[in-house]
């Protein structure tokens, strides 16, 4: 091996798996490693898994066959939820040296110490029940946008998510450590911080899983709108039964919270929404729609949607379909259902055909694109500012208003990381 240790990071899944990824790397370089690109050589690959759907363990599996092939000598880590959930599955796969579960991941580096290619698979993980300590991570991939995790972890029991068993139970940073991690990242050049979480709208629960909120995500959002430095902030997902009439009403009227939410729904029929054991019904979700249009009629509104939920009819599908047309929602991110072990929707009959789904993925997708394009051009001809990222691509750069509408225009290196006022 090298004088100085190599290792290259992958990253599978959500916002938050990207902010850990993120600190995971700045805590080995600060050990002395040396960070390559993923599809270099290196002595380590550490693997970030999701495992919300299969396609993300299958994914998993692939990367580890590809590093086999290129660099049969290196070590392979594997952790996140995937490795939370199934670490025997994951230690007997060809390659992969150790896995980490929610509780080890941040101990990354002193595991490193001590593993040697050739040695079993080792596993340290512990029951999602043991996981109570929070653990604070942003991305700093570029100073333009920076994904910050101030919550971890879900108290919910939706009847097809792993999430709870992969990352334990509801907690939070404080709202002080998560001012003094803005600042920081205000000093660094950042323009934009992203919110994130696991169920974000909970956030005020203590590191140790406390019950009782002694703060709450709208004590968060007025606090951080007061930090210097920092010119725009988004949500990155907040449920609508948390998404208050308070916290929308503050955004309406926010100095640096960006007019965008994005809000699971996962389905439009009630039937369903009782299956997967939301929290909500469809009325409630189309009056936060219309109270966050009434103070913010440019807002853009993203929405989460599952296809093919067991029990789904064509009649639930197209209840959906229905709910999602007429609402006045800007995109959707549509996920084809696929099961998961130990969830209470494998109870649930009929099945829908996997055929089916994709079908119901398909209407989703083309509804989507045909509504952005409406909600890009009800601002056809307006002016809005837009913050500029500093990648150069085909002569290109891009950027987002403040609405999220994004932009591309011929690069100019002096509007990289600038908020420049753009005619849409």
């Amino acid at each position: 091996m090298s004088p100085q240790r190599t290792v290259a990071f992958h990253t599978l899944g959500c916002k938050l798996n990207f902010s850990e990824t993120s600190t995971l790397s700045r805590h080995l370089e600060a050990e002395g490693f040396v960070k390559k690109e993923f599809e270099d050589a290196a002595d380590v690959y550490v693997i970030n898994t999701c495992s919300v759907t299969d396609n993300a363990d299958k994914e998993c599996r692939q990367l580890v066959r590809r590093i086999q092939r290129r660099a049969p000598e290196s070590l392979v880590v594997i952790t996140g939820c995937y490795a939370q959930l199934k670490p025997k599955e994951i230690s007997e796969i060809p390659g992969v040296d150790l896995v980490l579960g929610a509780a080890e991941k941040f101990n990354l580096a002193s595991h490193l110490r001590d593993l040697a290619k050739g040695d079993s698979s080792k596993i340290s993980s512990c029951d999602i029940d043991a996981v109570t300590g929070f653990h604070a991570s942003w991305s700093v991939n570029d100073r333009t946008r920076t994904f910050l995790k101030v919550q971890d972890g879900c108290d919910y029991t939706c009847s097809f998510c792993t999430i709870p068993m992969a990352r334990g139970k509801s907690r939070s940073d404080s709202v002080d450590n998560v001012l003094t991690h803005a600042r920081t990242l205000a000093e660094s050049g950042v323009k934009e911080i992203v919110l994130t979480g696991v169920n974000l709208g909970d956030f005020g629960k203590g590191p140790d899983g406390a019950k009782q909120h002694e703060e709450n995500f709208y004590d968060l959002i007025q606090a951080l709108d007061e930090i210097t430095g920092i010119e725009r902030y988004r949500i990155s997902s907040i449920e609508p039964n948390l998404l208050t009439p308070e916290i929308i009403g503050f955004v309406a009227s926010s100095k640096r919270f960006m007019p965008h939410f994005h809000i699971p729904l996962q389905s439009g029929s009630n039937d369903i929404l009782g299956r997967m054991r939301r929290r909500y019904r469809r009325e409630l979700y189309a009056e936060r729609v219309a109270l966050v249009k009434e103070k913010m009629p440019h807002c853009a509104i993203g929405v989460d949607v599952i296809v093919g939920f067991p029990t789904e009819s064509e009649a639930h599908f197209r209840e959906t379909f229905d709910f999602l047309h007429d609402l006045d929602v800007s995109y959707l991110h549509v996920f084809t259902y696929s099961e998961r072990a130990e969830t209470k929707a494998l109870e649930l009959q009929p099945v829908v055909p996997v055929n089916v789904r994709h079908e119901r993925n398909k209407t989703l997708r083309n509804l989507s694109y045909l509504k952005l394009q409406h909600f890009t051009g009800q601002h056809r001809g307006q002016s809005r500012p837009v913050l500029f990222e500093g990648h150069e691509k085909g002569g290109m750069m891009e950027g987002y208003t403040d609405n999220y509408i994004r932009i591309q225009t011929p690069y100019r290196a002096e509007w990289a990381n600038q908020i420049i006022e753009w005619t849409v």
